[in-house]
């Protein structure tokens, strides 16, 4: 019977487990307390010996670090597929595992409610500057440094987002309610976008940061998207814009995002991911219109579950298939 291992995290979904690889697999647990007792036990008679494949969680890298090309080169000649329960998978070396053959699958749709909802927090608080209410009242000042001339209202705005991906088509469908205006920037027009998703080629791409009232940023962390949003770019949304962020900390240059801030060119941001997590730059706490969370993006029961089994039925899928439904793009170029 083939061998897949449980990496990290298994919270909500152990029974799902249980049936989905039931007469199918042995299910084996990682418990190694550091990277180099995971990679001696990978070897010939350890005790994960002869694993097909992995369900990974972010948490596993506390305490046996992300797969970089060194963890990845060590892993076993029978490993075949990494499910990893997450949207984002920056903390896996992708180009490593093509190179050894080991196929790489995440969990597109499981999180994008959860994540659209957070950025559709961030925007409403960022613009009407919710969270700097809030603090003020909990420390007894009432909302006497509020000032109802730096805040607005949403209907009329325009929203701007960077990615329209599930997790940026599901916030234009709840901005779109209010209503906000939609325009976005992607690689190619989104075929089923509705005729309101008004879509900005890369050369229209300035025009439409000069539109924006609000700029959302959905993109994954790669080598190429590291500090897209840099200086140039955020000049070049109009004076008293909000950035928005759910999707990685690095994609966005902090020290320009700052600079702004400081300036009065940008109006507030909306925060739920940093560079560094989780540390954050102090003077980022500085800023009243400043609105940050600890990436919250997936953090409730019900998306965290459905993250679980995605992943664990793309692991399930590769196994009785010979592959899962999620690879990542770079599996399909």
């Amino acid at each position: 019977m083939a061998r897949v291992m449980i990496c990290g995290d298994l919270v909500w979904a152990h029974k799902e487990c249980e049936e989905l690889f039931e007469g199918i697999a042995e299910v084996v647990r990682m418990d190694s307390p550091d990277r180099a007792d995971f990679i001696a036990n990978l070897q010939p008679g350890g005790k994960y010996d002869g694993i097909v494949g992995i369900y990974r969680h972010n948490v596993s890298a506390d305490y046996i670090g992300i797969f970089d090309k060194e963890l990845v080169s060590k892993l076993p000649r029978s490993l075949r597929w990494i499910a990893h329960n997450g949207a984002g998978y920056d903390q896996i070396d992708v180009a490593a595992c093509k190179e050894r053959g080991i196929f790489v699958s995440n969990t597109p749709g499981a999180v994008d409610d959860a994540t659209a909802t957070t950025a559709l927090y961030l925007l409403i608080s960022a613009l009407r500057l919710f969270s700097h209410a809030e603090r003020d009242l909990r420390v007894g000042k009432w909302k006497s440094s509020h000032k109802p001339g730096a805040a607005h209202d949403l209907t009329g705005r325009t929203l701007a987002i960077m990615g329209l991906g599930g997790i940026g088509f599901r916030l234009a469908e709840l901005a779109h309610a209010f209503p906000m205006r939609i325009v976005y920037h992607n690689r190619r027009k989104v075929s089923h976008a509705p005729e309101w998703c008004e879509y900005y080629p890369a050369e229209r791409l300035d025009e439409m940061l000069a539109s924006a009232d609000v700029l959302s940023v959905h993109v994954p962390l790669k080598k190429e998207t590291e500090g897209l949003v840099d200086e140039k770019m955020i000049r070049k949304l109009k004076k008293g814009a909000v950035i928005i962020n759910t999707a990685r900390g690095k994609v966005i240059d902090e020290e320009a995002m700052i600079r702004a801030l400081e300036d009065g060119h940008l109006g507030g941001v909306g925060l739920d991911v940093y560079p560094n997590e989780p540390e954050v730059n102090p003077r980022l706490l500085e800023f009243p219109n400043a609105t940050l969370l600890p990436h919250m993006g997936t953090e409730t029961c019900d998306s965290q579950k459905k993250m679980e089994i995605r992943a664990l039925m793309n692991l399930r899928d590769f196994l009785t298939k010979g592959k899962g439904e999620d690879l990542v793009p770079e599996f399909k170029q």
